[in-house]
């Protein structure tokens, strides 16, 4: 053999050992895609397909995308075929692989109203309206298939309003996350001319074990006659499909600066969807009337009118949460957990007269992760901060309480 022959057949051994490690990217990121509903669990019924098949094409098409553009990525499903897995083993799946992100696909549906249509985006958390409510208690109802659901579940009845009070003070530490990738979707879905319905909260028992961001989609209502062709067509499901992948590399772009993967760039602090709506409702309303005096830049509507009179509801509501603020906290408070209500979330310091804090006083504040979050109230009283939460409500529907030991934050 020549000497040149022989330098040619260890060059091609040399590339045959190295080339395949050189060409695969390692995966440092995994997803779990959760195809709602299968098996014996037809999910919502359509005229003319059942929802778990829409779940599951979706599913397929989305984990394809993600496989042949984001080479850094690992996907895992949760059913790949139309069979039936519980609930709490859907998250189970998530946790055991140690995965970074959770998306579980569904298809709504209505008993009335069969011109209700959109894309919906959840996260976990107490519904605060019957309509959210409603779509728990339709995809938590697959527990009722299960054997040993009442063991598995600790008694929880999907059709009962009162099961879902768990749900109240449940905290997902990856609240943030979740809601960025919700919004994202959102998006996404009205990017392609999907009616947006917005991003929600509600007690969804496959989100409540999940122990990274995770979000529940709703494609779209079965129920009404125009979106069920949409959803049961390849390009129905492609178009999807390509909106929830488009949403998917945006976080995953985030995610990859916030490890620090993409050098010499800092990710902004992400602005919780709730405040962009105050924002706008701020800044987008009704144009100020000449009979109408100014003070500070703030309308008020004539003596007597049905404005002036909601008004001064609005400003009792507040009276009684400040009164319950400023009477509860003991000047000696080490070693005891203090209570606070946070009711809103900014990338910046807000002033203390914001408009965003519609009109409530002594409002303070903590920074998480870049993150400005505002708090209300502060008591040693879990009852009166139960209280106060629910007056709140009637202004930040999502107020949540959280709690602090020693100017730490702490789990309650």
């Amino acid at each position: 053999m020549s000497k040149k022959s022989f330098l040619y057949i260890n060059l091609l051994f040399a590339l045959f050992l190295f080339l395949p490690g050189l060409q695969a990217r390692e995966k440092t990121f995994t997803v779990v895609i959760d195809a709602g509903h299968g098996g014996k669990d037809p999910g919502a019924r359509g005229a003319n397909i059942n929802e778990k098949q829409i779940n599951l094409a979706v599913a397929l098409k989305l984990g394809q995308l993600i496989e042949n553009n984001e080479e850094d990525v690992r996907v895992i499903y949760t059913r790949k075929t139309d069979r039936f897995i519980e609930l709490d083993e859907r998250a189970n799946i998530a946790n055991r692989n140690k995965v970074d992100l959770f998306i579980s696909i569904h298809t709504n549906a209505v008993k009335r109203g069969s011109a209700v249509q959109g894309t919906e985006t959840y996260t976990l958390g107490l519904a605060r309206s019957e309509e959210n409510l409603e779509v728990a208690m339709s995809e938590n109802s697959a527990i009722l298939l299960e054997d040993d659901y009442q063991q598995r579940y600790e008694g929880f009845d999907p059709n009962s309003s009162e099961s879902y009070i768990i749900f109240e003070f449940m905290q997902n530490k990856h609240m943030e996350q979740s809601v960025s990738l919700a919004s994202e979707i959102q998006k996404s879905f009205g990017a392609c001319k999907r009616v947006d319905r917005g991003v929600r909260q509600a007690g969804f028992l496959v989100l409540r074990k999940t122990s990274m961001p995770s979000v529940l989609v709703e494609l779209g209502y079965i129920s009404n006659r125009k979106e069920e062709q949409f959803l049961r067509t390849a390009a129905g499901q492609n178009t999807l499909a390509e909106a929830l992948y488009d949403a998917f590399s945006k976080y995953k772009r985030s995610y990859d600066r916030r490890k620090g993967s993409i050098s010499g760039t800092v990710t902004a602090p992400v602005v919780d969807v709730v405040d962009v709506a105050e924002e706008i409702s701020v800044e987008e309303s009704s144009p100020i009337e000449e009979s109408s005096p100014v003070v500070e830049g703030v309308r008020t509507p004539p003596p007597g009118s049905e404005a002036d009179i909601l008004n001064r509801k609005h400003r009792s509501v507040r009276q009684n949460a400040t009164a319950s603020s400023t009477t509860s906290v003991n000047r000696n408070t080490k070693g005891k957990v203090i209570y606070k209500i946070q009711f809103l979330t900014y990338n910046k310091k807000l002033p203390a007269n914001s408009r965003l804090f519609k009109g409530y006083k002594n409002v303070d504040f903590y920074v998480e992760k870049g993150i400005y979050k505002y708090t209300y109230g502060e008591t040693t009283d879990f009852n009166s901060i139960r209280k106060m939460r629910r007056v709140m409500a009637k202004d930040f529907k999502e107020a949540f309480i959280i709690a602090f030991k020693d100017g730490k934050k702490v789990k309650y």
